[in-house]
Order: C-alpha cells, then structure tokens, then sequence
C-alpha cells in the first residue's frame, strides 16, 4: 500500500481565491465506510480565522474483516471477536495497524512536501480512524499541531505504557465518545484518555447522549478546538 495508490478527497475550507492552504485536517474514516463519510462533518465547520484549511479523506484498502465473517470491506486492519473468555484481551492485527499506520505518514509527508508543516497538520479520525489517528501521531517522527480522536481506543496500548521516549508528548489531544456506544464501548475511550493522561500529554475528553456516530454539539466542539490548535 502506498499513499499515491489510494482514493482521496481533498477539500479547501474557507474562500480564500488561490491562496494556499496554511493547515491540513487528515480525516481517517471508520470501518466499512470511505472518504465520503465525513464530508459533511468537514463542510459543517468554520475555519475561515485560521485561513484556508485542506481536508484531506482518504479511503481505507480493502481487506478481509474477521469479525465480519472474512467479508471484503474498507478497513484500515482486521478487527478479531472479543474472546469468550472477559479476562483474555483480544487478539490484535498488528501487523494491519501498523502497515496502515505508514500509509498515513506518508499522507502526512505528502502534505509536508505540498508547503504544510508538521506542525500545522491535525489527525482526525473516528472509530477504527480514530484508532490510526493516535497510534500515527504518537509514533510520528515530528509533532503535528493535534490529534483528534472520535468514538475509539488507543491500539497496541501496552507498547506506549513500556516507553515514552520519542513520544511528541505535546501535541494536545481532542477525545469524544459516546455515553451509548456499544460497538466501541465508552470504557475503551475512558482507557485511551487515561493512557494518554499518563504519558503526559493533554487530553481535552467530551462525551455525548449518542451511540456509536457524530453529533452536532461535538462537531461544534472540535471546531473550537481546531480554532484553537490551528490558531
């Protein structure tokens, strides 16, 4: 897999005629969904103070998903059953999450290579894209002006709890979840802020009366926290 390879969505925020974009807002979209999915997420914010943005929604690979029966989908990597027993921790694809994990680093180098810096790029994702979003920004080789995570987990969590060295420990960290959600159950986000809390970093939580989507207050939320970032 490689970043030229795959689909992509670009959108420019905010009517700025040919001026360039002076930041970037990466969106990793969920499980079985495309770049398509968070388009009207993206066209329901205001950037405009920070200048022109580029959204950029890229399409997960196709792969087989265990959980779904072996079935073909978007996926950023397999997703293994719970184990029947509640005290085994399930089976991770390591090996999918961390090929993924260099497919997003090379968008965040292409958008380097296009005029935006690091430091100027935010990672945002939901769900699974939540979980890619973390796990590419804490093993980023620079620190990006962000990270948001919506309605997911930290991956390979035992990985971070070992060593923080070379961690950017100052990127802020946006989270929202779900009171309701039973296909990333709140727990598991609650875990990921915790993590993340530990290490040091500042982690900006939000949860919401929803299940496992995207509502309005949150949508306004990381506006305000984009603003912020990107300010």
């Amino acid at each position: 897999m490689n970043s030229q390879s795959i689909e992509l969505i670009e959108l420019l925020g905010a009517d700025t005629g040919s001026a360039a974009p002076s930041a970037s807002v990466i969106v990793l979209h969920g499980l079985g969904a495309d770049g398509q999915d968070f388009v009207p997420v993206v066209q329901a914010m205001d950037l405009s103070p920070v200048g022109p943005v580029r959204f950029v929604l890229p399409s997960a690979p196709e792969r087989a998903v265990t959980i779904n029966g072996g079935y073909r989908m978007r996926a950023w990597y397999d997703i293994h059953p719970a184990p029947a027993d509640a005290h085994q921790l399930r089976l991770e694809d390591e090996n999918g999450l961390l090929a993924s994990r260099a497919l997003v680093q090379q968008l965040i180098d292409r958008e380097v290579e296009r005029g935006v810096p690091s430091s100027r790029i935010v990672l945002m994702g939901f769900s699974q894209g939540c979980a890619m979003t973390l796990l590419t920004g804490l093993l980023a080789p620079a620190p990006l002006a962000g990270l948001a995570g919506l309605s997911g987990y930290l991956p390979l969590a035992s990985r971070f709890n070992k060593d923080v060295d070379g961690i950017p420990l100052s990127m802020p960290v946006f989270l929202a979840h779900g009171e309701h959600d039973d296909i990333v159950t709140p727990d598991r986000g609650l875990a990921a802020r915790h993590a993340l809390l530990a290490m040091g970093m500042a982690v900006q939580w939000h949860s919401y009366p929803m299940g496992h989507e995207v509502c309005m207050p949150e949508i306004e939320d990381l506006n305000r926290w984009l603003l912020s970032v990107l300010s």
